[in-house]
């Protein structure tokens, strides 16, 4: 079976392209949940280089489970963690107390979401084997 890595890293570079343009016509739930799923495709993409499978959907939990050659810089995880809280929120009405998704999130939210990412993607292009 072919190794589909690069196929993933690719998909990781244009959902962050999303999120950069959902920040700009204001759609900030969108924004923050696209920078959410680029860390997430581009660490699964770092485990495929690398010959290891990886499934879930929890950035931090994918970096945890990296190779041991691969040192996760400080602080990369606890920026996973902040993605991590977009996966479900973002897209569901019955994620927050009360409203929909879009009022919960602003330009401060997608801007560090888009930040964040970006620091995820450059680390997994970096070590892709």
């Amino acid at each position: 079976m072919p190794n589909r890595a690069e196929d993933w890293m690719k998909q990781a570079w244009r959902d962050h392209e999303q999120a950069i343009d959902s920040m700009k016509a204001g759609r900030h739930e969108w924004a923050c949940f696209a920078a959410q799923q680029c860390a997430e495709k581009a660490v699964k993409a770092l485990h495929l280089s690398h010959n290891q499978e990886a499934w879930g959907h929890v950035v931090r939990k994918l970096l945890e489970e990296l190779p041991g050659e691969i040192t996760v810089p400080e602080g990369l995880a606890d920026r996973a963690r902040v993605l991590d809280s977009y996966y479900i929120p973002t897209r569901y009405a019955n994620g927050h107390p009360e409203g929909p998704p879009f009022e919960h999130y602003g330009k401060l939210q997608s801007e560090v979401a888009i930040e964040y990412a970006g620091e995820i993607l450059e680390f997994c292009r970096d070590h892709m084997a």
